[in-house]
């Protein structure tokens, strides 16, 4: 069973990739295969993903997944 994180930091966290890490490690028994983050500092998004490989062992199940263009992230637990 895989976990997702993710915040949005409207205050101004000190250190908000401390708190991102953190909040993984907390989720480390969901997916202790593979790990994942995704931060946009100028809008204060922090997304971050555990990974549980039973089927797809390959980079293709890496999360969060980056849209070619960049424009679109996804982070999320199922297949496509």
């Amino acid at each position: 069973m895989c976990g997702f994180i993710g915040f949005i930091d409207n205050d101004g966290l000190n250190h908000p990739e401390k708190t991102l890490k953190t909040m993984l490690d907390q989720i480390s028994h969901r997916g202790p295969d593979d790990e994942g983050i995704w931060t946009d500092k100028l809008h204060g998004l922090y997304l971050g993903f555990r990974r549980l490989s039973i089927i797809d062992l390959s980079q293709e199940g890496h999360q969060p997944m980056i849209s070619r263009s960049g424009r679109y992230i996804l982070c999320f637990n199922g297949e496509i």
